[in-house]
This record gives structure tokens, C-alpha cells and sequence, in this order.
């Protein structure tokens, strides 16, 4: 993306003919992939070519952008993965939505969802292994950018939905600290954990995307020789599988190599509880959240969010507020943990992507650290050839977003150089 932004605004290409050529890629593996529920080849390129007559000064100039289908879009429905939504047509863009297109941003099209951002599963797969899933509710924006047909695409993430499929698909992403994005125009599932985050090619084009979607963002002090990092396993790394394992470890290992320094940390037992007090208050709000829906098309909801209601009905307003409570006090504790460290290292997901499209796997270490809102990066692994992808989580203290990715940048450098 940011290449391409460069080359359009310098003219040394046209966003028509990025467009063109991202309309190519689509042409010939969206039949496999289905990653897009609207698509519009017209439509995009009637976009390249008034942006082409316009100003192309924008940070995104012919940009091809995927916009994950519960972005408000003035240009295509927004249905949730619901058939209650069918005819759902906008009267106007997403908030972010529309600061893509101020930039000069070419939207490709709306790409698959979950139900709802839940867990009911869309039919897209995985450009690595059509039988495999592309994960969790950002499934449509990953599989698209792993098949080559935008550089850049919006996801979000509650639990895992940006970091599990970015692991699944080898791909960069970027979930900001929660609160820094607006999420006017977007559909809300538990609105303690929502967050808007994105995919890119290269840490500079998630930074590219952060300066676009994030007005008044700190530059990145790139240059810096040496990053201190902290390498943290959580209460379930046992869940990780043995060959993903020998893959993060090595990569570690490979950043002291590098000469930076990096260090266990071992969190207090009282950090166990949050993976439940995450769900419990996922499944709480999420209830709320589709009240409506429940009450009205009671018959048009999967049996997926069924068992979430049904688990938040049988959970006290009491019970909800004292996981509240544990994770604010494990915040503070939490802050101090961060402190000597430029970011913490550990897994984006403990599997590979699993075999068929039903379910998407565990998303334990992304939504560990999203209890608490912190930002997360995903940097894909060096993995051999025929291996499939997996992903070193990266993941800064609250709203130390620019340190993040100026850390993240140092550790990618390691790992291409390594691999």
C-alpha cells in the first residue's frame, strides 16, 4: 500500500491500472477463495478514474481497499451474515469509510463476515489450503489479502477476529488500543472489546493505515538500534502445538541473536481468570447488543449466537460486574508488567489453520490481551515451504500504539533477515 500510494500521487502509474490489476487477481481466484459478498468490478473502476481526475495527494492515492460487511457503506448493503439484513443499504459510509475515501483510498468491495462478527461461519477458505479455514470474523478481508486482491483491508476484533486470522493467512495486522479508531458506522457486538483494526503487506503499511484512521497519531521513531521485549506464554500454552511452538521460539531466539534483549514474564495467578471473565462479558453484552434482533427474527439467528444468549441469560448482572472489576485491577498490575519493555511477545493462535470451514479454532491468545485493549500486532512467521503460516503476536502497553509498530518493525527486520 504504501508503494502503491507513492507511485499514484508521484504518476508513475495510474490508480486505473492498480485497479486493473487487482481486478485480474480477483477474476481468477474469487470462484476458490470467496472472500468478497459484494463486489463491484465497474464500480471500482469507476472509482480509479474520478480519483485519477481529482487529487491524487491523498496517503492512500489508488489504494484498493476490502471492507469487512459490518462497515456501513453508502456503495454496497451491509448484511451482517444475517438474513435479517438482506436488504440493508446504507444511506451513508462508515465513519472510517469515509476517511479511506478522503485519502484516496479505491474500496474493492464488502468481504465476508461471520454472523453478526460472532462465530456462524461464511464460506470463504483459505488461498493456503482451500479445505482450511481463513478464521475468525475478518475471515473475508484475510483470505482476500492472502489471495492477492487488495493490499490493505478492514477487519475488527472482539476476541480474536484480526489477530487468529492473520496467523491463519501469514499476514501483518493491526489492532490499535481500544478506543483510538471510532466504530461510528459499525456494528456493535460487545462494545467493551470492539475495536476497528486492519490488515497490510509490511508494518509500514499498517502504520500507513494508522496516520489515515487515527487523526493526530504520533509518528514512529524508526532508527532505534535495539528494542527491549518481554516474551510471555499466558496460563494456556499448553494449548499450542509443538511445531508452532519451536516456530516462536525460535524467532525469540533469533531477536537475541540480534542482540536484543528479551525476557520471560510470568504473570500472576490472578491473571487465569481473565480468558473466562473475557467471555463472560463478551457473551453479556453480546446479548444486549442483539436484543433487537432476538426479539424480532427470533428464527434467523444461528445456533452459535443462540448458545451465546443462552449462556448470558443464566449469568447475574453481579457475576458480570465482578469480571468487570477483575480486569480493571489486572490492568494496573498489568501497566507495571509493560513498563521496561518497548512490547511483549508471545502467540497470535497455538494452531495452524484447522481443517474445514465449520469452525476457526481457539482465539485464547488474542482475546487475553484484548480484555485489557492493548494493541496487537500480528508479524507472520518464517515457516518452511509447504509449512502453513503462523504468527508471533506483538503487543504494546495501552495507547503506546506508535511504539508498537516502531517495535514490530524491528523485529520483522529480524525475522526476514533470519529466514
Amino acid at each position: 500500500a504504501t508503494a502503491i500510494s507513492e507511485m499514484v500521487r508521484s504518476q508513475v502509474v495510474s490508480a486505473e491500472t492498480i485497479a486493473e490489476h487487482f481486478l485480474e487477481r480477483v477474476e481468477s481466484q474469487e470462484r476458490s477463495i470467496k472472500a468478497f459478498v459484494a463486489f463491484d468490478p465497474n464500480g471500482v473502476r469507476s472509482q480509479a478514474c474520478q480519483l485519477q481526475k481529482g487529487n491524487v495527494n491523498g496517503l492512500l492515492a489508488g489504494v484498493p481497499v476490502g471492507i469487512k460487511d459490518i462497515y456501513d457503506t453508502v456503495d454496497h448493503p451491509t448484511r451482517f451474515y444475517s438474513p435479517i439484513y438482506e436488504d440493508n443499504c446504507p444511506s451513508r459510509d462508515a465513519h472510517v469509510v469515509s476517511l479511506l475515501r478522503q485519502a484516496g483510498a479505491v474500496i474493492m468491495g464488502k468481504t465476508h463476515t461471520t454472523e453478526f462478527a460472532y462465530m456462524h461461519t461464511g464460506p470463504t477458505r483459505n488461498p493456503h489450503d482451500l479445505d482450511r479455514t481463513p478464521g475468525s470474523s475478518s475471515a473475508g478481508s484475510a483470505a482476500g489479502m492472502a489471495a492477492g486482491f487488495f493490499p490493505i483491508a478492514l477487519g475488527t476484533q472482539t476476541a480474536g477476529s484480526l489477530i487468529k486470522p492473520a496467523s491463519y493467512c501469514g499476514l501483518y495486522a493491526f489492532k490499535p488500543s481500544y478506543g483510538l479508531v471510532s466504530l461510528e458506522g459499525v456494528k456493535p457486538l460487545a462494545p467493551s472489546f470492539d475495536t476497528v483494526g486492519w490488515y497490510g503487506r509490511s508494518v509500514r503499511d499498517l502504520e500507513l493505515m494508522a496516520q489515515v484512521l487515527i487523526p493526530g497519531f504520533p509518528k514512529c521513531a524508526h532508527g532505534r538500534n535495539r528494542g527491549s521485549f518481554g516474551f510471555c506464554r499466558t496460563a494456556r500454552w499448553d494449548q499450542v502445538d509443538e511445531d508452532v511452538a519451536k516456530s516462536l521460539e525460535a524467532a525469540v531466539e533469533n531477536l537475541r541473536m540480534a542482540g536484543h534483549p528479551v525476557s520471560e514474564v510470568l504473570l500472576p495467578e490472578e491473571f487465569t481468570a481473565v480468558f473466562d471473565d473475557h467471555l463472560l462479558i463478551n457473551d453479556c453484552e453480546g446479548a444486549r447488543s442483539l436484543s433487537k434482533e432476538r426479539q424480532m427474527h427470533p428464527d434467523k439467528l444461528s445456533e452459535e449466537l443462540w448458545a451465546m444468549i443462552e449462556r448470558a441469560s443464566l449469568t447475574t448482572w453481579e457475576q458480570e460486574s465482578a469480571a468487570k472489576k477483575r480486569l480493571a485491577k489486572s490492568a494496573t498490575v498489568l501497566e507495571a508488567i509493560f513498563k521496561p519493555f518497548d512490547a511483549v511477545l508471545g502467540a497470535s493462535c497455538g494452531i495452524v489453520a484447522p481443517l474445514g470451514l465449520g469452525a476457526t479454532g481457539p482465539s485464547d491468545f488474542s482475546k487475553f490481551w484484548m480484555a485489557f485493549g492493548l494493541p496487537q500486532i500480528n508479524l507472520p512467521l518464517v515457516r518452511d515451504t509447504g509449512t502453513l503460516p503462523a504468527g508471533l503476536q506483538v503487543i504494546g502497553g495501552f495507547r503506546n500504539d506508535s511504539v508498537l509498530l516502531q517495535a514490530a518493525q524491528q523485529i520483522d527486520v529480524v525475522l526476514r533477515a533470519a529466514g
